[in-house]
């Protein structure tokens, strides 16, 4: 039975609690964002063998021109991109980089990310030529189980931040699955964030956004944070 969550925790908390940083005060509140499902990868364990997975990960990594100066985020989502691996998925990424102000800018190519993570992988992450259209289509239909593409940064389209019903619909066509391990960007309703959630299922939580929830879920439950009305 299909049920949804309102995710509290990301509006309850500031977007530097985590579970990776130093706690700190609470400055804001975040909109609540409508998870189509609080399941995570591993409750759908073996349903991924042969599926076409979209994952959004938070590969917004700061960069020296080329160069990836931290590659933190890019490590925190590869034990999701692994497992959906070895449980016979295809596996495309998807992330925006930077904010580009019309249309595609070189300066703020996933190129890099697609690099750095097939290092981290120890295998070759293709790097789509666009983030719709029919050639990423055909280059996830020629895919292999266990192969991974990383889609070129959503936010070369105005249309990702409006969440535009056309866009998203675009975004999602290709694929099977949703899997969301992007936390610094749950709280978006964008386009690959909340958007492909209308038609995608099962949207579910990779491991680190799961780990995040557990986390806030543990200090909201505490009470031991501030909290903003």
């Amino acid at each position: 039975m299909k049920f949804s969550a309102i995710v509290l925790a990301l509006a309850a908390m500031a977007s530097n609690t985590s579970a990776f940083v130093p706690a700190g005060p609470t400055f804001g509140v975040r909109a609540p964002v409508e998870l189509e499902a609080k399941k995570s990868i591993e409750d759908i364990g073996d349903d991924f063998k042969g599926k076409k997975v979209l994952v959004r990960c938070d590969v917004n990594v700061p960069l020296d021109g080329k160069t990836i100066t931290d590659d933190t985020r890019i490590r925190s989502s590869i034990p999701t991109i692994e497992y959906l691996r070895e449980k016979g998925a295809i596996v495309t990424v998807c992330s925006h980089l930077g904010r580009p102000k019309d249309g595609p800018e070189d300066k703020f190519s996933l190129g890099p990310c697609a690099e750095r993570m097939g290092e981290l992988l120890g295998t070759e992450v293709k790097l789509a030529p666009d983030c719709i259209g029919e050639d990423v289509a055909a280059l996830v239909g020629d895919a292999k189980e266990g192969d991974v593409i990383m889609l070129e940064n959503t936010r070369f389209y105005k249309e990702e931040t409006k969440n535009e019903a056309g866009f998203v619909e675009k975004l999602a066509a290709p694929f099977d699955m949703f899997v969301n391990d992007a936390f610094g960007t749950a709280h978006r309703a964008h386009a690959s964030t909340e958007g492909v959630t209308k038609f995608l299922e099962p949207a579910v939580s990779g491991f680190l956004l799961a780990k995040e929830l557990e986390y806030l879920d543990g200090a909201i439950s505490s009470g031991e944070k501030p909290m903003a009305a």
